[in-house]
């Protein structure tokens, strides 16, 4: 299974975010799982990619011609493909991908999460989707996620699409048992 992961490029995160992320990768590889990522070579999906190779596991980069600067996209990757567009990217690592994992991080995986839930809720894949909620940084997504369908914002039925987890081996076995 390839898993999408969407996550922080950030260098200036507390050191259990990439400890975490880079065991999980890990744990990928371990489990024979692939890692389809936005090619970034920091942050979480750098922890992340630099775990799964360390244990001899794949991993697809993707991103825009415009990221290929020194120090921006991780080099080693098993396979890299640029695009032109950020849309053409997210199409490829939605269409590369058996599941999709959201770990910490800002607007940008907010907004790939949110998509690619909607594309679900909307009847447009039926990949599993889950949430690594590291340190508790999700605890206040979730409560809001929450908030909206107990609102009527959204169908109670959109929050059993997706999976939250503090344990990377809960999470992994979620995925595997969704597939």
């Amino acid at each position: 299974m390839n898993i999408c992961m969407y996550g922080a490029s950030s260098t200036e995160l507390e050191k259990i975010y990439y400890q975490k992320a880079e065991d999980f990768g890990r744990m990928m590889a371990e489990h024979g799982h692939g890692l389809v990522f936005g090619g970034g070579a920091t942050g979480l999906m750098g922890a992340a990619v630099r775990g799964i190779m360390a244990a001899g596991g794949y991993s697809l980069g993707i991103a825009p011609t415009f990221f290929d600067k020194p120090g921006i996209l991780y080099e080693n990757c098993s396979e890299f493909i640029f695009t032109e567009t950020m849309r053409e990217r997210k199409q490829l690592m939605e269409d590369r991908a058996d599941a999709f994992v959201m770990v910490p991080g800002g607007i940008g995986t907010y907004e790939e999460f949110f998509e690619i839930l909607t594309l679900k809720q909307l009847g447009r894949h039926n990949k599993p989707i889950a949430v690594y909620n590291i340190n508790g940084y999700y605890d206040l997504l979730e409560q809001m996620l929450r908030h909206t369908a107990a609102q009527g914002f959204m169908s109670e039925s959109c929050l059993e699409l997706f999976g939250i987890f503090d344990d990377a081996g809960a999470l992994l076995d979620y995925l595997e048992k969704n597939m």
